[in-house]
Parts: C-alpha cells; sequence; structure tokens
C-alpha cells in the first residue's frame, strides 16, 4: 500500500515538472517583452515563470485525473 502511494507521489511529481517545463518552452514563443514596459526583463521572466507554473500545474492535474479515473472505470463492471 505504501510503496503504491510512492509511486503515485512520484508520477505526480515528475508530472507536475515535465508539464511546466513544456508550459515554459511554449510560453518562450509569445513575445510579452513587446506588451511590457522598457527595462522590465526580470518581471517578463518572473511572469514567464508564473503562467507557467499555473497552466502546467493545471494540465498535469487533468493528466492525473484522468489518469486515476481511467483505472476506476473497471469498476463499474464488477
Amino acid at each position: 500500500m505504501y510503496n503504491q502511494i510512492g509511486q503515485q507521489a512520484l508520477v505526480g511529481v515528475f508530472s507536475h515538472i515535465f508539464f511546466i517545463g513544456i508550459t515554459f518552452f511554449a510560453l518562450r514563443a509569445v513575445m510579452l517583452d513587446k506588451v511590457v514596459k522598457k527595462n522590465h526583463v526580470f518581471q517578463v521572466q518572473v511572469l514567464y515563470i508564473l503562467v507557467s507554473i499555473a497552466i502546467g500545474a493545471s494540465v498535469s492535474n487533468f493528466f492525473l485525473s484522468m489518469s486515476g479515473w481511467s483505472r476506476q472505470l473497471p469498476y463499474i463492471f464488477s
């Protein structure tokens, strides 16, 4: 039982890190530098990181929920 909980935690951590990284990579294509005031590079970088965390964690939660629900589907037929 504890082994399964540990595995789920590990999958959750890696899923969040993976999707946050993918989101950060995708957001780099958006040119927010042209929308934000000049000489505010640090603030734009912080914004990229925070938006990446918000979107990546949401997407990861979606996939983890879908995975958990799909594992529970066989219980409908029992």
